[in-house]
């Protein structure tokens, strides 16, 4: 009977066994994405020369409660290094022209100033990337004399500028591995002494693709780094460099939409591509300016005129990060002078500050509409009269946001093929509407509406 018994347990424990062997028992590990925080974020780009009238890191972080309170998570650094002499553009010089990338621009403060800002900024929730300048140096930058094959040349053997109107700078040259290997150091240095989460990386595409992928290897080891390109010809860039690049094309369709050189469809188009060409969880970075655009081309007012708020919301509620530009929130309207100091006025527009909160508010509280994988796709609806009303929905689990608008100047009646009927909350009145398909609206000159399904 005990043999029995001990047969039959010893029975048991072999099937056990045996369907255990076949199971997966291993903990499914859920890997959280180092870089969450840029999921939800607004990007914030400081031009610390004009910011203030010191024109100092010390100055600046005076105005950290105001964008706190503002909502932008990311704060973008112009360069911060010094600025060459020697072939100077103006007075002071361009930011783009580096005579040292491993030195703080004493005209904004010492080092210890920048890593005190950084530490500030980290203390109240923000991140903060700076400018890096790779594809050329300020022809006074030390390695100029010390290493003249670090840098292109003619066939004269004459360094010469990466473009012949960048009289101010010069070309490095990425063939050369010394340089390369400088330069790697250069960006680890500020990831490591100053703790700073990654870089806004200008030109991009005029640097070689290895080595932003190598320098992204050696930077993660560090700590993980966010990193935006200049640049969206080159997508290979995000392959395993970048984890967003510049929405040219979207920035200039709605200054062409606005002066009527473009159809309204050039929007649909536009991301219809980004959905098929951009790898995945890569992502524009979108803007109605940005420092070369407000200096170069004009402000927002010069080229989007009575459709600044319009556009501002267009901006901020298709796929892609954000940006607002130092003086944006204030209703900044004077170019800034690139090359000298100009200071911006902060009491023009407080309401254009109000309206950049409520965006923020929005993108935050809506998933639907968060960067990358974590937000989802654009769906855009039917209207009567496609040629000036856009409308669409972005939508993610429960959660989604429906867009109308009347990009013309003109007061238009259109129908929308709204999917899903419903109640839902008028963002920016905060009344509860109930819309269906085919209901007709009327709209003023470049009036919007923005939903949240209830």
């Amino acid at each position: 009977m005990k043999k029995t018994i001990f047969f039959l347990l010893f029975v048991l424990f072999l099937v056990v066994s045996c369907n255990q062997a076949g199971k997966d028992t291993t903990v499914q590990k859920v890997v959280e994405n180092p870089l969450s925080w840029s999921e939800d974020a607004v990007m914030y780009e400081v031009n610390v020369r004009q910011y203030t009238p010191e024109g100092t890191f010390n100055a600046f972080a005076e105005h950290l409660p105001r964008l706190k309170k503002l909502g932008v998570e990311i704060l973008w650094f112009m360069p911060i290094h010094p600025i060459g002499i020697k072939n100077r553009k103006g007075t002071l010089g361009s930011y783009y022209s580096i005579r040292d990338y491993k030195a703080v621009n004493p005209e904004f403060g010492t080092l210890e100033d920048f890593k005190s800002l950084v530490n500030k900024a980290h203390e109240m929730g923000f991140k903060v990337l700076i400018d890096c300048v790779a594809n050329h140096s300020s022809w006074d930058n030390v390695w100029i004399t010390e290493h003249k094959d670090w840098y292109s040349q003619d066939s004269l053997g004459n360094v010469i500028p990466p473009v012949a109107d960048w009289s101010d700078v010069a070309d490095l040259n990425y063939d050369n591995a010394d340089m390369r290997a400088a330069m790697l150091d250069a960006l680890k240095y500020w990831v490591a002494e100053a703790d700073i989460d990654g870089y806004r990386c200008d030109y991009a595409g005029g640097v070689p693709t290895d080595f932003w992928e190598q320098a992204r290897s050696e930077l993660d080891k560090i700590k993980p780094v966010f990193m935006l390109a200049e640049d969206q010809d080159h997508l290979d860039l995000l392959n395993n460099a970048f984890d967003c690049n510049y929405g040219w094309t979207f920035h200039h369709y709605m200054n062409e939409i606005y002066s009527g050189v473009k159809p309204v469809s050039v929007i649909s188009e536009y991301f219809a591509q980004v959905d098929t060409t951009y790898p995945p969880g890569t992502y524009p970075l979108q803007f109605t300016t940005n420092h070369d655009e407000n200096s170069w081309n004009g402000t927002v007012f010069e080229r989007l005129g009575d459709a600044v708020k319009t556009f501002a919301v267009l901006s901020f509620t298709v796929p892609g990060m954000p940006l607002i530009y130092s003086g944006q929130e204030a209703g900044l309207n004077k170019r800034l002078e690139f090359f000298e100091k100009d200071e911006i006025d902060w009491s023009h527009d407080p309401a254009m500050g109000e309206l950049y909160t409520k965006l923020i508010d929005l993108k935050k509280e809506n998933p639907a509409l968060w960067n990358g994988d974590a937000g989802s796709r654009i769906k855009f609806l039917e209207t009567s009269v496609p040629e000036k009303i856009v409308a669409f929905t972005r939508e993610k689990d429960k959660d989604m946001v429906l867009v109308i608008m009347n990009l013309s100047p003109a007061q238009v009646s259109s129908t929308v093929n709204i999917t899903e009927s419903g109640n839902y909350t008028d963002v920016f009145s905060g009344e509860n509407v109930k819309l269906q398909a085919g209901s007709e609206m009327d709209f003023k000159p470049w009036e919007y509406f923005v939903y949240v399904k209830n």
